[in-house]
């Protein structure tokens, strides 16, 4: 590794152990909100930023694991945050397939940087994708692999962290996957796991293809939605979007007789497409990381 690498993880050790005196931005802090809000104890922005919100996440963790509840994110905190907890970024070699600590850094960098990516601490394709983008717009290897060369570049762009160019979800994310999973009588536990999967509960990424907001809907699902199923127009709003996702989950498990695996299925892949050719290996890696988020209860 770099000397600056070395560097910045020397700086975001010390600022972690700090997190209860200073407001101070750190892009480490976006891996310990991501893993508070698994848990369900944050739900403010991932802005990379030790406010209150975040220090008092970290004390309710503490006293839920039994540690003395400091507010700082200490090697014994991280360690029982589970696989979100560790390791800090800077340490691996970051690659598809990785989970943990340092993916939840890497994928808020991005993001800060304009790129579509969501931020949940798995390495997922879109994350590679993203990857590569970066890569290419700073002329390095293009291998959606963060490497040495990688992780400098994306650490020496700290100044891109301030509180006013952070975007991220509302607090009131949680609560409206709450209200519309019940109006709608869907599983709120898959709603949130299929919800997390999708964006990480970033209301503002909007793809390629042009899926928008935290349920990722595509403008041909809305429609579908407000002219068949519930024959009333849905503004582009967070709200309305998850609206129209809780809807149009709920048909697919009744078409598909109630089985969370096919409805997933069909989400990912199209309904017909399941129908007429089964599930795809893209679609089958995709079902089973929304139902392991589901029993993990993000």
């Amino acid at each position: 590794m770099t000397g600056r690498l070395v560097a910045l993880g020397a700086a975001s050790l010390a600022a972690l152990s700090l997190a209860a005196a200073a407001n101070a931005s750190n892009p480490q802090i976006a891996g310990l909100q991501v893993a508070l809000r698994a848990y369900g104890l944050y739900t403010g922005p991932i802005d990379a930023i030790a406010g209150p919100g975040t220090v008092r996440a970290t004390k309710a963790f503490q006293r839920r694991v039994g540690l003395v509840a400091t507010g700082r994110a200490g090697p014994q905190t991280r360690r029982a945050l589970g696989p979100l907890g560790e390791p800090l970024f800077g340490r691996r070699t970051l690659r598809t397939g990785r989970f943990g600590w340092d993916v939840s850094v890497l994928q808020f960098l991005l993001a800060r940087r304009g790129l579509l990516v969501p931020v949940d601490g798995y390495f997922d394709a879109a994350t590679s994708r993203a990857l590569k983008r970066y890569q290419r717009s700073r002329r390095l290897q293009v291998d959606g692999i963060a490497g040495p060369h990688t992780l400098t570049a994306l650490a020496s762009g700290r100044a891109e962290l301030s509180i006013g160019k952070a975007r991220a979800a509302p607090k009131g994310v949680r609560g409206l996957l709450q209200h519309w999973a019940g109006v709608y009588g869907v599983d709120l536990s898959l709603v949130r796991a299929l919800a997390w999967m999708e964006s990480g509960y970033q209301p503002g990424l909007v793809s390629p293809a042009g899926a928008r907001g935290v349920m990722q809907v595509l403008p041909s699902t809305k429609d579908y939605v407000e002219t068949v199923l519930l024959r009333r127009r849905v503004p582009w709003t967070v709200s309305g979007g998850i609206r129209v996702g809780v809807v149009y989950l709920r048909q697919l498990l009744r078409e598909f007789n109630g089985s969370r695996s096919l409805a997933l299925a069909a989400w990912y892949q199209g309904p017909a497409s399941v129908r007429s050719h089964g599930l795809q290996p893209g679609t089958r890696v995709f079902v089973r990381n929304v139902l392991a988020l589901r029993r993990r209860g993000v």
